[in-house]
């Protein structure tokens, strides 16, 4: 049977090879971005370029997007050629930016009124995962919707979990960003201490990361910090507007996190210091 064409809207440093590995496994693929000289490897590799999202919308019967912020995320699905105005009924589209639970319960009410199937699907893995196919997919929506694109997200990832209703992936996310948010801080710390003590950073990180320690950024980022690498995996521009979206959230169910307020200020310091295009290793900075 002749498989789906997906669309893929938006295709940074995640996008790109999310939609590279959907292609390996065989479906017809049409992207869009805001750059089209920036995905000339992959219309090389077989994607058919899209020239706006509504040409997205009416040729692919699901729908991807990983964007930016909540209002590129708005932008996309409910501006006038947006998709929810644009795609057929019976559509699904999945939204895999990180963005705010209430703005993934307004988008699958606003393509329920119109017969189109909404997913919340935020992923976790950084520029690894999405180069090696083994993100973390933490998924929101009715359950029908989640078991058809299921086949569609392990091209993607390897952890892929139904989390609850509309809004309920983005929730999940947000625990993930406050996790990260903490041992980003402890990462970059070690590293500055284990230097100030006359250590070698490098035979510090081959005990502690295989220890109680142990963590993603331990095993991925710790490494480019000591090379001197703070390319993004996952921007510090993004990571801000994550921490925010947590804080809000936050707010409004009546919790404070001292621990992610302190996160977003360090960060917001080296964004102020033009440093937001780098990634979440560059925290390291901070110290330098």
């Amino acid at each position: 049977m002749q498989k789906q064409t997906i669309g893929f809207i938006g295709l940074g440093v995640m996008g790109k090879s999310m939609a590279r590995n959907i292609m390996k496994a065989g479906y017809p693929l049409i992207g869009y971005s805001r750059t089209k000289e920036k995905c000339a490897d992959l219309i090389t590799e077989g994607m058919r370029w899209a020239d706006t999202v509504q040409d997205v919308a009416v040729n692919a019967e699901i729908i991807l997007t990983m964007v930016g912020f909540p209002k590129d995320v708005e932008e996309v699905y409910l501006g006038e050629h947006g998709l929810i105005n644009q795609a057929k009924a019976g559509t699904y589209l999945i939204d895999m930016t990180t963005s705010a639970p209430q703005l993934a319960k307004k988008l699958f009410a606003a393509g329920k009124e119109k017969g189109i199937h909404v997913l919340d699907a935020p992923v976790s893995g950084g520029d690894i995962g999405a180069r090696n196919g083994a993100l973390a997919i933490m998924v929101g929506g009715e359950k029908k919707d989640f078991d058809m694109i299921t086949p569609l997200f392990r091209t993607m990832g390897t952890n892929i979990e139904y989390q609850g209703s509309a809004g309920s992936g983005q929730h999940t996310k947000l625990c993930n960003q406050m996790a990260i948010a903490g041992t980003m801080i402890g990462v970059c710390e070690s590293l500055v201490y284990a230097k100030r003590a006359g250590l070698d950073p490098e035979t510090v990180l081959k005990s502690i990361s295989g220890g109680a320690a142990g963590s993603f950024s331990l095993t991925n980022l710790a490494p480019r910090i000591l090379k001197g690498d703070f390319e993004p995996g996952f921007y510090i521009k993004h990571f801000i507007k994550d921490l925010k979206i947590v804080l809000d959230e936050s707010e409004a169910l009546g919790l404070d996190f001292p621990g992610v307020s302190l996160a977003k200020s360090l960060y917001e310091e080296l964004a102020e210091e033009g440093l937001g295009e780098k990634g979440t290793q560059a925290l390291y900075k901070y110290w330098k």
